[in-house]
C-alpha cells in the first residue's frame, strides 16, 4: 500500500489531470451527424468529486483513473500508450495509418514527455476485429496499457472491450468509424452524412458539367459493415431527393462487394460494367474507385461513365485530373491514426478531452495539385 504521504504527492502532482467527459468529447452522448465543439473540457476539482479523476461517462457509470496510472505520472514513469488499428496489409490505408501513428507520437511527447508508444495490428489482408481484440487483452493482462486509441470497425464490436478498459481506469479513446461504447472520444465522420456530402457534391458537378446523368450504382470492398452501407445509403438518398428521375441499379441494401484486393476490385468493375450496360455513375465507399476508373477507361467508356470514391491514391488522383471520377474524399486516415496519441497526452498531463473535428476533405479537379503534393510527401515520407 502506499503512505500517506505518496499518495498526497500523487494527488497533489496531477490535479489538472481530472476530466469530465461531457460537452463534445464523445463520453455522454452518441455520435450526431454535428461536428463536436472545438473546446477542450476541464475535469472539477478532486475536493468537489470526492475522489480523484473522476468523469461521468455517456452510459451513466462513472471513470476513475487507475491509481497505479497516478503513481507513474506522479514519479514521472513511462506512460504506455498503445494504438490498435485493423490491419498492416491493406494497400493505402495501412501505410497511411502507420505513418500517422509515427508522427503522432513526438507530437504527444511535446506535451507529456513520458509518453511511450506501441502500435498493434493483425497481419491479415482483412481488417481483422477478433485479433485486435486478443491483441489488445495480451497487453492489458500484462499491465501494459496507460492509454489507448483503438481504430474501430463498428458501431459495437469494441463497445464491450472499451467499456470494460474504461471500468479499469484507463483512458480508451476511438478512431475511424462511429462506435458506441463509453470511450471518451470519437474521432471520425459520420457515415450516412459522409455519403450524402458525396452526393450533393455530384450534383454540383453535374449542374456545372452538363452531365445529366440518371443511372447510379453503389460498390465497396465489403457492404456490409455499418460505416460502408451508411456512406451508401446516404448517398443513394441525397442523389433520389435532388435528382428524382435518377435509377439505381443497387442500393445497401445489395452494394456491389468488390474486394480491397486490387486486382480483384478491377475484376468486380470490369464484369459490373459489362453486365450493367445502363449504368452512368458508380460510388465506391472505401479505397477502390481508382479500379473502377481503370475498367471504365480499359471499356472504352471514358467520358460516358463517371465515380466519385473514398479516401486518397495517385491512381485516383490521376482519374480525378482527367476527370473519370469527380472527387476523391479524404477522411485524413493518418489524422486519425494520430489523433490517440495526442488526446491521451493532453488528458494525463491538462486534464482535457480533445473533441471529435473530424471532416472530410473533398479533392477535386481544382484542388488536386495540391492534395497530389501533399499526398507524395506522405508517401516519401
Amino acid at each position: 500500500m502506499r503512505s500517506g504521504a505518496l499518495r498526497a504527492l500523487a494527488l497533489g502532482a496531477a490535479a489538472s489531470l481530472l476530466a469530465v467527459a461531457c460537452g463534445g468529447s464523445g463520453a455522454t452522448t452518441a455520435p450526431t451527424s454535428a461536428p463536436r465543439a472545438a473546446a477542450t473540457t476541464a475535469a472539477e476539482s478532486p475536493a468537489a468529486s470526492g475522489l480523484p479523476y473522476t468523469a461521468k461517462l455517456k452510459d451513466g457509470s462513472t471513470f476513475t483513473l487507475a491509481l497505479r496510472i497516478v503513481d507513474k505520472l506522479a514519479k514521472g514513469e513511462p506512460i504506455n500508450y498503445v494504438f490498435s488499428y485493423g490491419s498492416t496489409s491493406i494497400p493505402l490505408f495501412s501505410p497511411q495509418y502507420l505513418a500517422g501513428y509515427n508522427r503522432s507520437i513526438p507530437e504527444a511527447q511535446k506535451i507529456l514527455p513520458t509518453l511511450t508508444g506501441k502500435a498493434v495490428a493483425p497481419a491479415s489482408a482483412l481488417q481483422d476485429a477478433n485479433e485486435q481484440i486478443a491483441q489488445i487483452t495480451a497487453l492489458l493482462n500484462a499491465d501494459s496499457i496507460d492509454c489507448l486509441s483503438v481504430q474501430s470497425t463498428g458501431l459495437d464490436t469494441f463497445t464491450k472491450i472499451t467499456n470494460d478498459i474504461m471500468a479499469k481506469g484507463i483512458p480508451v479513446f476511438t478512431v475511424g468509424v462511429q462506435s458506441n461504447g463509453n470511450e471518451f472520444t470519437n474521432f471520425t465522420q459520420i457515415s450516412e452524412k459522409e455519403g450524402k456530402q458525396a452526393a450533393d457534391i455530384v450534383v454540383d458537378w453535374m449542374t456545372k458539367t452538363g452531365n445529366n446523368l440518371k443511372v447510379f450504382a453503389v460498390s465497396g470492398g465489403d457492404p456490409t459493415q455499418n460505416w460502408a452501407q451508411g456512406r451508401m445509403k446516404g448517398f443513394v438518398d441525397e442523389i433520389k431527393a435532388k435528382v428524382p428521375d435518377a435509377t439505381f441499379l443497387n442500393t445497401e441494401a445489395n452494394g456491389l462487394q468488390t474486394s480491397y484486393d486490387p486486382a480483384g476490385t478491377y475484376d468486380a468493375y470490369k464484369a459490373f460494367i459489362q453486365g450493367n450496360p445502363t449504368v452512368q455513375f458508380i460510388e465506391n465507399v472505401d479505397i477502390g474507385a481508382e479500379h473502377a476508373d481503370r475498367a471504365i477507361k480499359d471499356a472504352g467508356l471514358t467520358g460516358k461513365v463517371f465515380t466519385i470514391g473514398w479516401n486518397v491514391s495517385v491512381g485516383q488522383l490521376d482519374a480525378v485530373k482527367e476527370g473519370t471520377q469527380v472527387a476523391a474524399l479524404d477522411q485524413r486516415w493518418g489524422d486519425q491514426a494520430a489523433f490517440g496519441a495526442v488526446a491521451c497526452a493532453e488528458f494525463l498531463k491538462n486534464g482535457k478531452i480533445l473533441p471529435n473535428t473530424q471532416e472530410l476533405l473533398p479533392i477535386t479537379k481544382e484542388n488536386e495539385p495540391q492534395a497530389r503534393e501533399e499526398f507524395m510527401k506522405i508517401v516519401n515520407g
